[in-house]
């Protein structure tokens, strides 16, 4: 039988579907969602929170900025018993924080004190983590810092890319919370604090962070492309100014002869030297140079006049 808890929920990106879509099926007594408006410039491949909420006759609410001391007054009127924040983007003021009788609570990317901040999939690849997973925590004026509830670690396969660890982890944040909600309305969830002396915080991804850097080892080429690869923005590099993607590719053992970092080694497949070893590319795109102000891209081939140009220049 549900309870009648008022819950109200922040949420957004696939984990925040999944999250509100299991309290959906407990037939929890969900007052409002909060949600962010999909970004025109950003791939949109996950499904989408006010799409749910609204089948279910949810109130859906897109302030731009939850400092707004109407929006403050309006969670106080709703008077909740929880607030969940599911992968929402944005801080929430400690007013709102102090609002719900039995606390607020954020699941979080990553195995905390680990990865605290943005991204924090996407970064844990790019450092050749082998585990991350979900955190569900007390919120406090501090991202990511609260008292851990619980925690569900997942495994980072060696040809994993972020899309595929990010679906691992969003089943394992449903395994937390469903595993915590009835403690969490009972007001006796767990507390443990995070230790500090571990914590790491990344900030949010710049597009020149997809930079490939050809001094740096071939294992942290790999890392940086599979972090990046579809439906991410994609790691990328140049020749004579004109942009490339480079969509996946692997390391590979080169000749003990004196190489330069970014030298092309071969056509057929492509491979780029590296600090240590060579990376063979073997999905690229080529940007034209409307692409940089369209976003559009035309698909280069690894073979015949466009590589031909990497070889002729010989390095990247």
């Amino acid at each position: 039988m549900a309870s009648k808890a008022r819950i109200v929920v922040f949420g957004y990106h696939e984990v925040g579907y999944r999250c509100l879509e299991w309290l959906i099926s407990q037939g929890e007594n969900l007052i409002a969602v909060f949600t962010h408006e999909d970004n025109p410039h950003e791939e949109i491949w996950f499904r989408s929170v006010a799409g749910l909420a609204r089948a279910h006759e949810i109130p859906v609410f897109t302030p731009a900025s939850l400092r707004e001391e109407r929006v403050e007054a309006q969670v106080r009127a709703w008077d909740p018993d929880v607030v969940y924040s599911f992968y929402y983007r944005n801080m929430i003021p400690n007013g709102i924080l102090a609002i719900p009788r039995r606390g607020a609570f954020n699941m979080h990317g990553s195995l905390l004190p680990r990865y605290r901040g943005r991204v924090p999939i996407n970064w844990a690849i790019i450092h050749g983590e082998t585990e991350t997973g979900a955190t569900l925590h007390h919120m406090v004026a501090r991202a990511d810092a609260g008292d851990i509830v619980d925690q569900q670690a997942v495994p980072i396969g060696p040809s994993d890319t972020a899309h595929g660890v990010f679906l691992k982890v969003t089943d394992a944040a449903v395994k937390v919370l469903a595993r915590n909600h009835a403690a969490i309305l009972a007001g006796t969830a767990t507390r443990r604090v995070q230790d500090e002396s571990l914590a790491v915080t990344f900030g949010a991804r710049r597009p020149e962070d997809g930079r490939i850097d050809w001094n740096r080892p071939a294992s942290e080429v790999y890392n940086l492309v599979r972090a990046l690869t579809h439906p991410y923005p994609g790691a990328f590099s140049e020749i004579r100014g004109r942009r490339f993607y480079v969509w996946w590719g692997e390391p590979v053992d080169l000749a003990s002869a004196p190489l330069r970092p970014g030298q092309v080694i071969a056509v057929d497949p492509l491979v780029v030297a590296t600090q240590t070893g060579g990376f063979r590319i073997e999905k690229l795109e080529w940007a034209t140079k409307d692409a940089r102000e369209h976003h559009e891209f035309v698909t280069g081939e690894l073979v015949g006049q466009s590589a031909a140009g990497l070889v002729h220049s010989g390095e990247t």
